[in-house]
This record gives C-alpha cells, sequence and structure tokens, in this order.
C-alpha cells in the first residue's frame, strides 16, 4: 500500500502529528547506532487512543511500527522502515507521583531527567541512570533494559518496574501487565509450563545479563512477572503506553573515591572486593580515555566509587573506608560539588568522546556494553585487548566495573568492504570470547541488529527457537520492530555509512580534524543527542533546541538532515535542499556544539558552508547582504552617524531600514559612535610605556561601542603595555562567515593579511569574543594554506588572557560588587574564560555568569523572523539572572550582542570587563 494511503488514514484517525515529509522522516532514519534504516512516516501519538488506532491502521496496511523515545540506542533498534512511534513530543508526562508507596506512573516519553526532578522534592530518585539521563525517555529504558552507573546500588529498570500498560500490533485492548499474567497473550502460561526446565537453566546468572528476552522472568518460583518479560524487549512485542515504577531514596549526601591502578586489568579486578562496602557505583575507565589532566590521582586506570550518607560528613567518611580497604596505587575523596562534576563528565562524555580514538581516528559503537561476572572482568579485559590486537583494531573500553559491563568504542573501517568483513570477523571473535567468560553480549543496551545474529552462540539454536516463540506469542504478525531480537537482520546490513559519496566533496573550510572531508565532518555526530539537553546550565548547545523543544532544530537533528543531504536518498537536491536550510535557519552558530558536543560536531561552520553553496550563484535573502555586509556599511556611515541616528529614530523610516534590510520589526537599529575607536586613538597620546600590544578594531568596537575600545587602552596601558592599533582597517570576516558568503569572507581575511604590519609573534588582543572566536578558528580553516592566517590566530588573546600571560604582576583594582550576565557563547565555545573567572575574582568580583546564549547571537537576533527564538533563548537562562540580581550587582557582557541583547529585551546596561576594570582605576 502506498505511503500516501497510509499516512492519510493515520491522520484522519489520530490527534497527533503524523509526518511523511522529508524533514520527518531523515530525521529518524537513525538512532546512536551504525545503522539506518529510512521510515515511511513519524507518528507522535497524543494518548494511549492514538498508539492502538496507529496500530491498527499500520496492522492494515501491512507496515511494521517502531516505538522510539530519545533516539539514544546505540543498536539500530530505534530505526525502523515502517512508522516510527515518536513519544517525545506529547505523551512525556507524569501521570501520578506517590510518595507514601514510593511509586510513579508515566507516559513513555517522560525524560528521566524530569522524573528525577519531580521526585527529588520528596528525597526520591529513579535508581537507573544511564549516562544520557539528560534526554533518554523512560520508554526507551524499559525497551532496552538500561542501567546505568547506580546499578550496583539501585539495579537495572527491569528491577524498579512495577506494572506496564501496553498495546499490542493491530491495537485493540490495553493489556495491564505485573506480577502474574492476567494479562498475557493467548498461551503465554502454556508457553512457560511447557519450557521450564530450559528456562532455570538456559540463561547466565550475572547482573548485566540484557541479551534476548527475559523469558526467566515467566518461572513461578519467582512469581510470574510479564512486565518484567517485557522489559528489554526493543519494542519487539508491544508498545508501552504507560509505566508504574519503583522509586528509591536518594542519599541525603554523596562523596566520590576515586582510585587510581597501574592498568584497567588491576582496576577491574579490585572492583569486585568494593561491592560489600555498599557503594552507589563502581565505574571504571583507563588513561586513554582522558584526554586532558582532570585532577585524577596518580594511575593508568580509576575507579569513581560513589558513596552515600545522611550528612556529608557520613558520605565522605563511607568514601574514606573504601579509599583505605581499597589497595590502590593513589586515591583522593571528592565532596566538592563542582569538582564532582567536572569528574563525572569525563564519564559521562564517554560515549562521544570514544568516538574519536586520540589520533582522531574515527571509533564506532557495535560492541559497546558486553559485560561479564564481576569476578571475571580483569582477564576478560586482558583478552580482549588481546583480540583487538589480533585484529589490527583500538578501542578505549570504560563502564561499569562493579557490574562487570564495559563499554567500548573501536575503530572499526565501516566505508570499505574490507572494512566491513572485519568488523564481522571481530564481532563473531567477541561474541565467543564474552561467552567463554560467562558474559552476555548486552550488558544495558540492548542486542538490536549490532547482535541479536549471534544469540546462538550465546543462547544455543534451542533457546533462541525459544525467543521466536515468544515473539510470535506476542505479535504475531511481526509488526513491531522486525529484524530486531527474533529473525534478526544481519549485523553489517543497513550500516549508515555505506549512503554517504565515496569521495569528499568539494568545500570551503578545510576540516582539518576530519582530513578536509565534510563527510567526515557530519559523521562526528553519532546520536547521543547531548544537544537535546533542556536544563538549564554553564554549557550553551543547543539553545534553538531548548527553545524549540523539536528534533530538527537541534544539532543532531541538522546533523542528521546534512547526513541525508549527502546520501541522497531521503533529500534528494543536494546542497540546495530546502529542508537543510529550513533547519540551519534556526541554528545561533553558536559554536557551543563545537565543546560541548562529546565528539565536537561544529554545527556553526556546517551551516556556514551550506549557506555557501545553496546560496552559490543566487539571489540571497536581504540580511545576507545588509548584515553579512555590516562592517563595509558602517564604514560608509561613519561619517554621517549623527544624522543616520536621527533618521532611524524617524519610525517610518526606521520600518522601511528594517524591511529593507531583512531585519525583524520587532528590533531596534543600533545607534551608530559619532566618533569610532580608530578615530579617538589617532588623535590621543598614549601614556603606555612598556611593549606594544596589538589592539584589534573590531567593527563593533570601532562604529557601536568604541567606550569599550577605549576602557582597553586604560587598562593596558595602567598594565605598563602601549596598545597599538593596525594602520589600516582590518576586519576578521566574522558577518561574512555567519551569513555563508565565505568567498567575501577569504577575501576579506586575506586583505586583513596583507595590511597588517606588526611583527610576527605579537599578541593580539580582541575584545569581542565572536571575533576573537571568527580570528582563533575560521581564519585558518578558511585559509589553510597561508601560514599568516596560523600565526594570526595564535596571537590571538582575550583582554584577560593578555593580562594573565603578558602583565602578571599587574593587580587590578578592587572593585568589591556582586556580577551577573552572560559568559558569550564563543567565549565557552572556542576561548574558554578560566582567565576572565581569576581576573574578576582579583578585582572582587563576586558570583557566576549564566551559561546558555543570549539569543541575538550576531546577526541572528536581528533577522526576520527569528524574534520569538530569540527571544526565548534570552529567556532561558541570561533574562532570569538579570531579574534576579541583588539591586546594585554588576551587569557583565563582553559581547556587543548580549549587551544589545539585554538593552532591548530587558532596558539594561551591561558592560564589557574592560569598562568596569577601567573604571575602577579611575577612582
Amino acid at each position: 500500500m502506498p505511503a500516501t494511503d497510509l499516512t492519510r488514514a493515520l491522520a484522519k484517525a489520530l490527534h497527533g502529528d503524523v509526518e511523511s515529509d522529508a524533514t520527518a522522516r531523515a530525521l529518524t532514519t537513525m538512532d546512536a547506532s551504525n545503522y539506518r534504516r529510512v521510515p515511511q512516516a513519524v507518528v507522535a501519538p497524543r494518548d494511549t487512543a492514538d498508539v492502538a488506532e496507529a496500530l491498527r491502521i499500520c496492522r492494515e496496511h501491512a507496515t511494521p511500527v517502531v516505538p522510539r523515545g530519545g533516539g539514544t540506542s546505540i543498536a539500530g533498534q530505534a530505526t525502523g522502515t515502517g512508522v516510527v512511534l515518536d513519544f517525545t513530543r506529547h505523551m512525556r508526562r507524569i501521570l501520578d507521583m506517590d510518595p507514601a508507596s514510593r511509586t510513579a506512573v508515566v507516559q513513555p516519553g517522560v525524560v528521566l531527567d524530569d522524573l528525577r526532578a519531580a521526585a527529588a522534592p520528596y528525597g526520591l530518585t529513579f535508581g537507573p541512570d544511564p549516562s544520557t539521563h539528560s534526554r533518554c525517555t523512560l520508554g526507551g529504558m524499559i525497551g532496552n533494559n538500561s542501567c546505568g552507573a547506580h546499578s550496583v546500588a539501585w539495579g537495572t529498570t527491569a528491577d524498579n518496574l512495577r506494572s506496564l500498560r501496553v498495546v499490542r500490533y493491530g491495537g485493540g485492548e490495553t493489556l495491564h501487565l505485573g506480577r502474574g499474567l492476567p494479562d498475557a497473550p493467548p498461551g503465554l502460561h502454556e508457553f512457560a509450563a511447557d519450557h521450564l526446565a530450559l528456562l532455570r537453566t538456559g540463561f547466565p546468572e550475572l547482573p548485566r545479563r540484557i541479551s534476548g528476552y527475559a523469558l526467566d522472568a515467566l518461572l513461578p518460583e519467582h512469581g510470574p512477572d510479564a512486565a518484567r518479560a517485557l522489559c528489554g524487549s526493543e519494542g519487539t512485542l508491544a508498545v508501552v503506553t504507560e509505566a508504574t515504577v519503583r522509586l528509591v531514596a536518594t542519599p541525603g549526601a554523596r562523596a566520590l573515591a576515586v582510585l587510581g591502578y597501574a592498568d584497567e586489568a588491576a582496576a577491574a579486578e579490585a572492583a569486585p572486593g568494593l561491592l560489600p562496602y555498599g557503594p552507589l557505583t563502581v565505574e571504571g575507565m583507563a588513561a586513554d580515555l582522558v584526554r586532558a589532566p582532570a585532577g585524577l590521582p596518580r594511575g593508568a586506570a580509576w575507579l569513581f566509587v560513589e558513596t552515600g550518607g545522611a550528612t556529608p560528613a557520613e558520605a565522605r567518611a563511607h568514601a574514606t573506608r573504601i579509599l583505605r580497604a581499597a589497595d590502590a596505587l593513589d586515591g583522593t575523596v571528592v565532596t566538592d560539588p563542582a569538582a564532582k562534576r567536572t569528574l563525572w563528565r569525563i564519564r559521562e562524555d564517554a560515549a562521544g568522546t570514544a568516538t574519536r580514538m586520540p589520533d582522531g581516528t574515527e571509533a564506532w559503537p557495535g560492541w559497546e556494553d558486553c559485560a561479564v561476572p564481576p569476578a571475571r572482568l580483569g582477564s576478560y579485559l586482558r583478552d580482549f585487548r588481546a583480540l583487538l590486537a589480533e585484529h589490527g583494531l583500538n578501542g578505549t573500553p570504560y563502564g561499569h566495573f562493579g557490574d562487570g559491563c564495559i563499554h567500548v568504542r573501536i575503530d572499526f573501517d565501516l566505508l570499505t568492504e574490507d572494512g566491513v568483513a572485519r568488523f564481522r570477523r571481530f564481532s563473531e571473535d567477541q561474541a565467543d570470547l564474552v561467552v567463554a567468560h560467562g558474559g552476555s553480549l548486552s550488558g544495558e543496551h540492548g542486542d538490536g541488529q549490532a547482535r541479536a545474529e549471534l544469540l546462538p552462540r550465546m543462547y544455543g539454536d534451542e533457546m533462541v527457537g525459544l525467543f521466536t516463540r515468544f515473539k510470535d506469542l506476542w505479535d504475531p504478525d511481526g509488526g513491531l520492530n522486525p529484524g530486531i531480537l527474533a529473525r534478526p537482520a544481519r549485523l553489517d546490513e543497513n550500516l549508515r555509512f555505506a549512503v554517504l559519496p565515496g569521495r569528499p566533496v568539494d568545500v570551503a573550510f578545510s576540516y582539518p580534524h576530519d582530513g578536509g572531508d565534510f563527510s567526515a565532518a557530519v559523521r562526528r555526530c553519532v546520536g547521543v543527542a547531548k544537544c537535546r539537553t533542556q536544563k538549564a546550565g554553564p554549557d550553551v548547545m543547543c539553545p534553538s533546541f531548548r527553545a524549540t523543544g523539536e528534533e530538527a532544530h537541534s544539532t543532531r537533528g541538522r546533523a542528521r538532515l546534512l547526513h541525508e543531504m549527502l546520501a541522497g536518498e531521503v533529500i534528494t537536491d543536494g546542497w540546495r535542499s530546502t529542508e537543510a536550510r529550513d533547519a540551519l535557519d534556526l541554528c545561533l552558530s553558536c559554536k557551543g556544539c563545537r565543546t560541548d558536543c562529546p565528539v565536537g560536531v561544529d554545527m556553526a561552520t556546517y551551516k556556514a558552508e551550506f549557506l555557501h553553496h545553496h546560496y552559490k550563484g543566487r539571489p540571497r535573502p536581504a540580511a545576507h547582504y545588509a548584515m553579512g555586509g555590516l562592517p563595509r556599511w558602517l564604514r560608509t556611515a561613519a561619517p554621517l552617524a549623527g544624522l543616520l541616528n536621527a533618521l532611524a529614530r524617524v519610525r517610518p523610516l526606521a520600518a522601511l531600514a528594517r524591511r529593507l534590510g531583512g531585519i525583524d520589526p520587532h528590533r531596534t537599529l543600533p545607534v551608530l559612535a559619532r566618533r569610532t575607536f580608530r578615530s579617538w586613538v589617532r588623535t590621543r597620546r598614549a601614556t603606555g610605556a612598556g611593549p606594544d600590544v596589538v589592539l584589534w578594531p573590531d567593527t563593533f568596537t570601532d562604529h557601536l561601542s568604541p567606550e569599550v575600545g577605549r576602557a582597553a587602552v586604560r587598562v593596558l596601558e595602567s598594565a605598563g603595555r602601549t596598545p597599538v592599533l593596525p594602520r589600516r582597517g582590518v576586519c576578521c570576516g566574522l558577518t561574512y562567515v555567519s551569513t555563508g558568503r565565505l568567498d567575501a569572507a577569504r577575501a576579506v581575511m586575506r586583505r586583513t593579511l596583507d595590511r597588517l604590519d606588526h611583527a610576527p609573534g605579537t599578541p593580539v588582543v580582541v575584545l569581542e569574543p565572536s571575533c576573537a572566536a571568527t580570528l582563533r578558528t575560521d581564519l585558518p580553516e578558511l585559509l589553510p594554506d597561508d601560514p599568516r592566517a596560523a600565526r594570526l590566530a595564535a596571537s590571538v588573546r582575550t583582554l584577560a588572557q593578555y593580562l594573565e600571560e603578558y602583565a602578571p604582576d599587574w593587580t587590578p583594582p578592587r572593585l568589591d560588587r556582586r556580577i551577573a550576565g552572560q559568559t558569550h557563547c564563543h567565549q565557552h565555545a572556542v576561548l574558554g574564560d578560566a582567565a576572565e573567572r581569576r581576573l574578576r575574582e582579583k578585582a572582587g568580583l563576586t558570583g557566576e555568569l549564566s551559561g546558555g546564549c543570549c539569543g541575538l547571537a550576531g546577526n541572528f537576533g536581528f533577522e526576520k523572523g527569528h524574534w520569538d527564538v530569540s527571544v526565548a533563548c534570552a529567556e532561558d537562562q541570561l533574562l532570569p539572572s538579570v531579574r534576579a540580581a541583588e539591586p546594585g550587582t554588576e551587569l557583565l557582557a563582553d559581547g556587543f550582542s548580549c549587551r544589545t541583547q539585554l538593552d532591548q529585551l530587558a532596558g539594561r546596561r551591561a558592560r564589557h570587563l574592560a569598562e568596569v576594570l577601567a573604571e575602577g582605576l579611575d577612582g
């Protein structure tokens, strides 16, 4: 039956969303695995009735269905060729919270962190906590029987289920599953009774046995539990519409014992001996996962052992006992919340960081979470490393050492026929190795397509035959997630890389970390979806997703669309794609993903690249000419600044200017400086007596906020330095890059390099963070063959970085006041703000600047149609932090965009750090 008939029937019957356009399909072709399957349609049901109707209609049309949560599965089980049920849009409510019984009733689209936040006021939490806790859903966790770091204390998802409400393929009544088999499909009682011997002897005893179906949950001696048997079935038996889950008491305080060992095998062998002390976690990782020093104790491998207690002293004492008993090379107990967050982030980001080897080589899932008995883990790791070497492969194991579960990304070559063949050979040998150690092919994330084909090696043909019969009892038509678990697809089919171009496409940026290959850059996104996090925090990524909640406006969503654009199957018009253009339109080019994404996806660069090709040889939006060429327009307007400011106050003229420039009607036009920064510098006598420092006269400082430049001169001269400006006008090319006018950007950058006349190696202080970031990254990546570009990039410093590095003895004025405001997103992503933090501390400026993005983001917030998203981004963190500030608090914002956003949305004036310091110097 044609997909149009199917979607027409679904749209007529359902209250939820039914989409079969190229964008919706492209966004769901992949999860976080190596696999790709193209669906016919995506359905976002509003309630259980919608789910039942969708399953009825799909059965009538013989169309398969796959339920999907956050799309973070790593074995391919969240992809499908028929209808994808997306539970994250509407069915994401917590229906009941009962602190007395310590239970909650949730819909499948509830994000784990939202449940934990709702339970926290009662001193409760949901025990299982995968590293994707900020975006994974309860439905997905039930589908995969997810576990997480705290399973040594609180078990797997199956251990924390009370009951489920599910709907089978074909619709019909909702089944209520729990202890006993009251609502089980016909024949399930007899099935269990007929195979008691095999169910009692056919499953290995270990805490992380996730592979296959949990048929042992049907045994009468355990009290048959249909909900537990369905948990981990990866959407192949029935669709969960509601779950009652068990909550556990969360400790009042926690401490972290970090233990160092000679190698990972030694750490693994030590882990079981710590379990009798009742830790909350026993996590392990080796040095090859740690890319930068992170305050870890001496050693080449570490255990992270978290402890709990009613008070901080009790938690610390618990951790200290473990430290003393651990027989580690070195160790420390960490109680500071910020230090613990830093350490845990290394572990939680590992699913992304491990996708790149230290030399930049790509690494992939596939054997992500095998588990063996904890007592065998040390010997298993030694054999595993030997097996990698035998196949000429590399990986960085880490994971839940206390449960014997190991995560690893391996540098498989999944792009060539020979590489895929080696992937298969290794997979078969690896399965045999795990089984030889008494383990499970999956210890957390399910088998999916990656391992289900190999289940006979673990269970034998007879047990796998029972799996197939069990599947048929629930889903006799085979419509739920076919190819997964029962009658599985081959592990080397449907690989997502096969559809990408065999040769690099022509691009403008050099992509130095991806071998110059745009496809390789796009492949960086493995789907762990940290960009879908909606909880406010110090990170920036991804402001547009946080504002809209839509997958298309997440970093992952845009990467998926670019992947499909390159593939040419779902999105067929290449660089002219309107689907990719519309998704990238709401990308703020904040560069947050460059740092916050665990694999360093750089969507700002990809957006600029796309716009460069998309509009090549044809007219662009008016804003690309007006704001993309801002430096030229401001230079032209400078002599007429007074007149133009007066004309801008005439409403009809201002409205006309906004319309012609593609500027949103809500925006006020910036006021032009009556005297530019450069003209001020030319007419004054320098008072500094020390070495020269180049002060970069960026467009924003020169023409729109010269007071920042004057303040910086005052500060630098007080530090004994002589600030000098380039003799002729220079420009970093930022506005041309952000609008994708890359030919113009390169011309501007070359002209700038020609005009620079300072001695090589002279530091260059750039006051506008976005311009500094452009010089640091975009300049050398657009002009990779010009050595001057690399030299200039290496010379760039922020004011605080320069003072710390070149004037370490300078003492700032003591200001002693509270601060609020925001760290510029480009500063966070490219430059870092450690020097600024230390400088503020020396000056007595106390308090924290908010994370996130201000929402103006250069030209983005001024462009017509971006007003609502721009305001939503500001309301995420910046505006609330400013409103909450006490009277007299100093508002800091080094970026012109951030200051403008605060002025236009809050009527508050923020200042650059240079201005505040200069004021202090002047008494």
